[in-house]
C-alpha cells in the first residue's frame, strides 16, 4: 500500500498466479477540415489501464479458515480513515518495473470450493481487477509538456497549425500562440518550406 493508514503493507498471496491480462486503451477526436474527404484524427487522451488476475488460495492441509487470507485482499475496497477512500496500492509480479502499475483495487469476486466438515471454507478462487491510479506525471508525459524555449519548425505539405500545436505542445487548440508569434493570419493553410517560430507556452 503506497498511502493511508497501512501504509508500506506488502500483501503476498499463496500460489504465484500463472497468468494476468492488461487493458488500455486511447480516445481520439475528429478535427473537421473544408475540403478534405475525411477529418484529422487527433489523440485526445489515454484511458485508465487495468489488470485482470485470479488468485488461488487453500488451507486444507492447516485445516484454517482461508478467509484469514481472501479478507487480506477484500478488505482493500474498504475506506481508509486517513484517505477517506480505499487506498492505491502499487502491484509487483516479479522484479518491479521501471514505472510500477500504481492502482486501486475496482472489483473483487471470490468463489469459495472446499469446505470443512464444519463449513468453514479451506479453498478460494479470487478473480480481481486493478484499475490504474495516476498520482504524478509519468516519464512520457513530463516530456511531452510545453517547451521553456521559443524553438522553429519548418513547415510541410499539409501541415496546419492545429497540428502543429498538438505536435509541439500536445494540444491542437493551442495554435494561436503560433500565429500570433508568426502572424499568420490563415490558421488552416500552411505554405510548406516556411520556417515557424514556436513560442514557449506561458
Amino acid at each position: 500500500m503506497l498511502e493511508g493508514s497501512k501504509k508500506n503493507t506488502v500483501i503476498e498471496v499463496l500460489y504465484y498466479p500463472t497468468e494476468y491480462s492488461m487493458e488500455k486503451s486511447n480516445e481520439y477526436s475528429k478535427i473537421d477540415v473544408p475540403g478534405l474527404e475525411t477529418p484529422y484524427i487527433q489523440y485526445s487522451k489515454g484511458n485508465s489501464g487495468s489488470i485482470s488476475l485470479d488468485l488461488f488460495y487453500d488451507t486444507f492441509e492447516e485445516q484454517s479458515d482461508v478467509r484469514v487470507h481472501t479478507k487480506k485482499i477484500s478488505d482493500l475496497l474498504n475506506i481508509d480513515e486517513e484517505l477517506h477512500a480505499p487506498p492505491p496500492l502499487s502491484f509487483i509480479w516479479g522484479m518491479p518495473a521501471t514505472e510500477p502499475f500504481t492502482c486501486v483495487i475496482e472489483k473483487v469476486s471470490t468463489t469459495y470450493t472446499m469446505f470443512l466438515s464444519t463449513g468453514i471454507p479451506v479453498r478460494a478462487r479470487l478473480k480481481i481487477t486493478l484499475k490504474e491510479f495516476k498520482t504524478a506525471l509519468n516519464t512520457r508525459e513530463i516530456s511531452k509538456q510545453s517547451p521553456d524555449k521559443t524553438k522553429t519548425y519548418l513547415t510541410k505539405r499539409g501541415d496546419s497549425l492545429w497540428l502543429i500545436a498538438s505536435e509541439k505542445y500536445g494540444d491542437s487548440s493551442m495554435w494561436r500562440p503560433i500565429a500570433d508569434k508568426n502572424k499568420i493570419k490563415n490558421p488552416r493553410f500552411i505554405e510548406p518550406g516556411i520556417e515557424l517560430l514556436i513560442p514557449p507556452l506561458e
